[in-house]
């Protein structure tokens, strides 16, 4: 497998292909009123599918690595939390207000698909993201407690002049 072969890369081709789906049905609707709805869902269908797209992309070609001073696994699960989050209230929305069109049902129900995918992202995105944390924290933890030692060894280490001006014992 490489290394873009992973159930959670799996996952976010499946979020762009819902979004496209979705934003497709919804623009197949010819009629419409109210209308609100509809807008919101094309919305929220649409700018789902611009930005995951290009996470997407930046992830798959390692372009992500030339910018670090991006927190990007905070990205992701920003980006997909509210995408899950919008996706679930324009899906709620346009069936509340469908007039029980096909392209109106079609287009829920890839909104609730799209929501789902987004859902399970988001879950592994927080579990990456506090993994992250985890080694970050150990990491500063190791890092204090080295430079303290070091801090310790001046005293005994004669080659190392203090600064100020006393002579050590």
């Amino acid at each position: 497998f490489s290394p873009l072969v992973s159930s959670q890369n799996l996952f976010d081709g499946n979020q762009p292909v819902l979004a496209l789906i979705a934003f497709i049905c919804i623009e197949t609707i010819m009629e419409c009123s109210p209308c609100e709805g509809l807008y919101f869902f094309e919305f929220v269908s649409c700018s789902a599918l611009v930005v995951t797209g290009v996470l997407l992309l930046m992830f798959s070609l390692n372009l992500h690595t030339r910018i670090p001073q991006i927190n990007w696994n905070l990205t992701d699960l920003v980006n997909t939390g509210l995408s899950t989050f919008f996706f679930f209230i324009a899906s709620v929305v346009l069936a509340a207000l469908n007039h029980k069109t096909g392209a109106e049902i079609a287009a829920v129900i890839f909104g609730f698909l799209a929501m789902a995918v987004y859902a399970v992202n988001t879950y592994l995105a927080i579990k990456k993201w506090r993994m992250n944390g985890r080694q970050q924290n150990s990491r500063q933890t190791s890092d204090y407690i080295r430079a303290r030692t070091e801090s310790r060894e001046v005293d005994h280490r004669p080659e190392i002049q203090r600064l100020d001006g006393k002579e050590s014992a």
